[in-house]
């Protein structure tokens, strides 16, 4: 890896409000609040205490990664907004990273099988199965997908643990609101991730937005749009409505 490459990334796609600047192999800062406040009260002023902490000259940034999505609307909305405005105003790519793989990206290097679970309502998530495999020749691990990001029942994801027969660590938003169904459902080894490192961070979605940067895997800023993988409760009750009509 390139050790001058200098992210920016931001993650309002949950409850968290994360925002971190990583360069090469340093985390520079991190600022993460998981508090009653909302993201349009938060994420500007994080972004302008970190500017001025580490004395940013923003234009040494080579990207912006944000949490693309999925998660909660009108954060995505708002995180999406922000990465969006930063990278017309500073002409700098986008690098767009999915909320579910920068979750997981909290536990590099795991030998065990990963599974985020955000609460996406109604009995579902967002969610997906993850590994890390060594790469022994870059000293290195490389996170692999085993189920691809998306939004399902709890118990389709539970059904696919159980199939694999491997043993999982669980985190996210969700873990609280389904340990209960978990305990009752999972039939291999399971934990559940501790506090350290069961929540989004921006942190993660910047060390994995350099890895997508190498790849080339940018954008630009009026391309960006975030990844919502379902419509809004307010799209599926007027679809819902329009189809009874």
């Amino acid at each position: 890896m390139e050790t001058d490459i200098k992210i920016l990334a931001i993650d309002s796609s949950g409850l968290v409000a994360s925002a971190a600047v990583v360069c090469g192999d340093e985390l520079i800062a991190e600022y993460t609040i998981n508090y009653k406040k909302t993201h349009s009260q938060t994420l500007v002023p994080m972004l302008d205490e970190i500017r001025n902490m580490i004395e940013l000259d923003m234009q040494t940034i080579d990207a912006i990664a944000v949490a693309a999505g999925p998660g909660s609307f009108t954060g995505l909305r708002i995180g999406s907004a922000t990465a969006k405005g930063l990278g017309l105003a500073l002409n700098k790519p986008i690098i767009s990273v999915p909320t579910v793989d920068g979750l997981a990206y909290n536990l590099y290097g795991s030998d065990k099988v990963i599974c985020p679970l955000m609460d996406a309502r109604r009995n579902q998530v967002y969610t997906g199965l993850y590994e890390f495999v060594s790469i022994s020749e870059k000293n290195t691990f490389e996170m692999k997908h085993i189920v691809e990001q998306c939004a399902v029942d709890i118990q389709e994801i539970v059904d696919k643990i159980n199939e694999l027969g491997r043993e999982v660590i669980f985190l996210g938003d969700g873990v609280a609101v389904f340990a209960e169904k978990l305990a009752n459902m999972i039939n291999v080894p399971y934990s559940f991730a501790p506090a350290c490192c069961n929540r989004q961070r921006a942190a993660c979605v910047a060390t994995l937005g350099q890895v997508y940067y190498e790849k080339g895997m940018i954008q630009t800023a009026v391309e960006h749009a975030p990844d919502y993988l379902r419509l809004s409760q307010a799209e599926r009750e007027r679809a819902e409505a329009q189809k009874n009509a």
